[in-house]
């Protein structure tokens, strides 16, 4: 199976998440709007390239979590994210 194109603002999300980052970091760093992010983040999360961790803790979370309220949550990228973006060039 092909490994899956990520687009440039997924890269750019991923690069943010070397370490847990809340959703605000993500939303300051990355100047995304509140929509595309989120759904740039369910995407990543949905393919396992990133992981959903509450915000107190760092706890993992995923997959359970209310993508309503995505803002309510931190995200790091997972190893696969990470070797996914070794394709990549900076």
């Amino acid at each position: 199976m092909a490994a899956r194109k990520l687009s440039q603002s997924e890269r750019k999300i991923i690069r943010e998440l070397i370490f847990p980052e809340p959703f605000s970091h993500l939303v300051s760093e990355t100047g995304y709007t509140f929509g595309m992010l989120r759904d740039d983040l369910i995407n990543l999360i949905n393919h396992g390239f990133i992981a959903v961790l509450s915000q107190d803790d760092h706890r993992p979370l995923s997959p359970f979590y209310d993508s309503d309220n995505i803002d309510q949550y931190s995200f790091q990228a997972t190893k696969s994210g990470l070797k996914t973006m070794q394709n990549y060039a900076i």
